[in-house]
């Protein structure tokens, strides 16, 4: 039996997350009855660390009008590529009109046929976020340095795809394209397009409740719905030591790229210099807030 611990280096964290993903031999298979997609439903579907359980709240509150009986945010708006792991089936009626699921995936690899919401972020804080997340949880603390994790996980990753597959379709009528940013900035406009875009009627009351619940200090205070506790569950079943200790909900501020040295931040940049201006024409983040708000 593999001893259960937490990635130490870079390659046993590349490492553990292929044994979460790998089936384990004679375990029983997830329910293979195809996903059958509704026009209403809304996959809310932003890269790691980009606004996604933030989404996930503003979205289940305003069709609930304020439900928070739950233990996992994520078993009220299931986790697409997640939930048959863990037994949820995606067919079945959720609490409230519309259905919705998170994803982090690109266009490409989603159903087609429903609705999407898309928020990006600043590529210097997200890959500050996800290295904060996932050290206590898949990293053992104080062993792979910041450095490490955004030169040799960040920035080989998909985040430019990501990025890549939904810009195109930006301005279609099935997608709501939102950066973090403005978000953070203008969060009851933010809550009001969500709930046109997803035909849910909002009223002055309703707006008030669901600013109050999307709040910083509210899911903080209740931080446990929001740190992906089934998926914790998991794999402390199956790759990692029990007792996780990470946070998804931390600062609740933009701005922690001023984390990150100046040779990783132009690391960053030379990446986005690389990948997205000659096939986005977008010189920098900056630019991309511009064209989106301009």
């Amino acid at each position: 039996m593999t001893e259960r611990r937490r990635a130490s280096t870079v390659s046993e964290y590349y490492d553990l997350q292929k044994r979460l993903w790998t089936p384990t031999p004679g375990a029983s298979k997830p329910s293979s009855e195809p996903f059958n997609v509704r026009s209403s439903d809304v996959f809310i579907t932003p890269f790691s660390k980009s606004g996604t359980t933030w989404l996930q709240q503003i979205f289940h509150t305003l069709r609930t009008r304020g439900d928070t009986n739950f233990e996992d945010i994520s078993a009220v708006v299931p986790w697409l590529e997640v939930s048959p792991m863990l037994g949820i089936d995606l067919n079945a009626e959720q609490r409230a009109h519309p259905r919705g699921y998170k994803s982090h995936a690109q266009r490409a690899d989603l159903p087609r046929g429903a609705k999407y919401i898309v928020s990006v972020r600043h590529p210097a804080d997200v890959a500050y976020s996800l290295f904060k997340f996932m050290e206590g949880w898949f990293i053992e603390p104080n062993t792979i340095s910041l450095d490490e994790f955004v030169r040799e996980v960040f920035l080989p990753g998909a985040y430019f795809d990501h990025l890549l597959s939904w810009w195109p379709h930006r301005l279609d009528d099935d997608v709501l394209f939102l950066t973090y940013e403005h978000m953070s900035d203008d969060l009851s406009a933010t809550t009001t397009r969500i709930a046109q875009f997803c035909n849910i009627p909002i009223d002055e009351s309703l707006l008030n409740l669901t600013l109050e619940r999307a709040s910083f200090a509210f899911m903080q205070h209740h931080k446990t719905k929001f740190d992906d506790a089934l998926l914790r569950a998991k794999t402390e079943e199956s790759v990692l030591p029990h007792g996780s200790d990470s946070a998804k909900v931390r600062t609740g501020q933009v701005g922690d790229r001023a984390r990150l040295s100046d040779t990783l931040r132009a690391d960053i940049q030379a990446q986005w210099a690389a990948k997205i201006t000659p096939k986005l024409g977008l010189e920098q983040y900056d630019t991309l807030l511009k064209a989106v708000y301009r």
